[in-house]
């Protein structure tokens, strides 16, 4: 099989330099070879990421509700809406609709934005906070103002997961994925567990020309109700 492949790696080697091909020649063909043979690179298995147990969720958030309030809607909303910790970070409250419980996500140049929910049950408890608040421009800021980062809600994450017990190797990301796998498990598809998390994957693109968030919004607000 070795003796087989050199030999073709030398008759292919001689074609190309009897035709003078350039590497961008080189680079064509062999992208049209894999086209017509369908070849496919193998996709790699990848780990199932670590979350809590029901038990160890509970106990996180019983943990910070002895503690700091504000962590506990900030950590709760980051369960909620499955939203990335830069994403949560740079929530404003111009982009809470508390009403009708949606978050427009507000991306980066060249990404598109998109818009996340939070249950009906705990709309009053964000609306209430939110109330209280003044002067701020964020969802998130400290007492002097200034916006959470990325690297503060680590380690509050951190501290409240060894506060309540929880020995697994979690961080704030752990969250989203914690999110996103109960939304599975109370049926959601997958076409609208990416129209929910954000992921983008042209596997689906079909799917989604059909689907909007409204298509979403109840199987989502059902699923935390129970």
């Amino acid at each position: 099989m070795k003796s087989d492949k050199a030999k073709l790696i030398k008759q292919i080697a001689a074609t190309c330099r009897k035709e003078h091909f350039d590497y961008e020649d080189i680079k064509y063909i062999f992208r049209r070879v894999r086209e017509e043979l369908e070849v496919r690179p193998a996709r790699k298995s990848k780990a199932l990421p670590d979350i809590m147990t029901d038990e160890e969720l509970k106990q996180f958030f019983s943990t910070i509700d002895k503690v700091n309030i504000i962590h506990s809607i900030l950590f709760r909303l980051m369960y909620y809406t499955g939203m990335r910790i830069s994403e949560l970070c740079n929530v404003r409250l111009a982009d809470i609709d508390i009403e009708a419980c949606k978050i427009k996500v507000v991306q980066g140049k060249g990404s598109k934005d998109r818009t996340v929910l939070y249950p009906e049950t705990f709309k009053l408890t964000l609306k209430t906070y939110i109330a209280g608040l003044s002067k701020q421009t964020y969802l998130f800021e400290s007492a002097q103002y200034k916006q959470f980062t990325p690297r503060r809600i680590q380690q509050l994450f951190k501290r409240y997961k060894t506060n309540a017990g929880i020995t697994k190797d979690l961080t704030p990301h752990s969250l989203r994925h914690q999110c996103l796998t109960y939304l599975t498990s109370k049926g959601l598809t997958d076409s609208q567990i990416q129209l929910v998390s954000g992921h983008s994957s042209k596997d689906v693109l079909s799917i989604y020309q059909h689907l909007s968030l409204n298509h979403v919004e109840g199987n989502y607000q059902e699923a935390f109700s129970k």
